[in-house]
């Protein structure tokens, strides 16, 4: 496995610089999942939240951090879209 471990912060640097160049990334699911807004976006984040809960509960570790991994990056768009710092969030630990 020669691919480097994406982190929260990472993944916030690569989903930043796509939504801030949104005409260069038009075909990037997070620039159309931005541009549909916080309703769309909600309803992203209140599906991957139920797929979490499902996989804990009946499809193990794996699969749970494979639904978890999907919220956090919903989360993220959700929080460009919002205009919400990685620093408000981690002020609020």
């Amino acid at each position: 496995m020669n691919q480097q471990l994406k982190t929260f912060e990472l993944l916030w640097e690569e989903l930043s610089a796509k939504v801030k160049n949104p005409q260069e990334n038009a075909d990037s699911r997070t620039v159309k999942e931005f541009q549909a807004g916080t309703h769309a976006i909600g309803k992203k984040v209140v599906e991957e939240a139920a797929e979490v809960w499902m996989a804990a509960e009946f499809e193990g570790n794996q699969r749970c951090a494979e639904e978890i991994s999907q919220l956090l990056y919903h989360l993220q768009v959700l929080m460009l879209e919002r205009g919400i710092s990685l620093e408000e969030v981690y002020g609020e630990l």
